[in-house]
């Protein structure tokens, strides 16, 4: 038996625009038979994050980091043409009058075709991120695990 092919995708940005991106990339590739990863790390975690307030014991810093950052899929901004919130209200309006998948309902697909979401543990330790905070049946892991993934695969994208 052959074996699958793999890809990878680092996802760095947590813009909108580019998650549905690495997304979409990851879904057809899944869809394809491929063994996909996504690591999630820095600003890309924002995706993963949970939308409801979450309470965990933090310190200062990161209260204000949490603070600061968007939380969850649908909070994300737009890497151009955000205008104060409004440009990721338009593209989720052309996107759903194009009956396109939103980034939540990519997400869930992704996890429904095997694909491994993979929070960097690294970065949720320097965000002040906890694994309660972010969406359930995903890994945790650091950027060995990562590399170990990624020298197998074709296909390595950075976002």
């Amino acid at each position: 038996m052959a074996e699958r092919e793999k890809s990878t995708i680092v996802l760095f940005s947590g813009e909108l625009d580019k998650a549905i991106a690495a997304f979409i990339i990851a879904n057809g590739a899944a869809a394809y038979d491929h063994d996909v990863t996504i690591f999630f790390t820095f600003w890309g975690l924002n995706t993963l994050r949970k939308e409801e307030l979450v309470p965990v014991k933090k310190g200062f810093l990161e209260k204000m980091f949490g603070g600061m950052m968007p939380r969850g899929a649908n909070k994300l901004g737009l890497s151009k043409m955000n205008f104060a919130g409004m440009g990721p209200k338009m593209i989720k309006h052309v996107m759903k009058k194009h009956n396109a998948l939103t980034l939540p309902q990519l997400i869930e697909l992704a996890q429904e075709q095997g694909v491994k979401l993979v929070a960097c543990t690294m970065t949720m330790d320097l965000l002040g991120l906890q694994k309660e905070e972010l969406i359930d049946d995903i890994e945790y892991a650091g950027v060995a695990a990562y590399l170990g993934d990624a020298a197998e695969a074709k296909v390595n994208l950075f976002i």
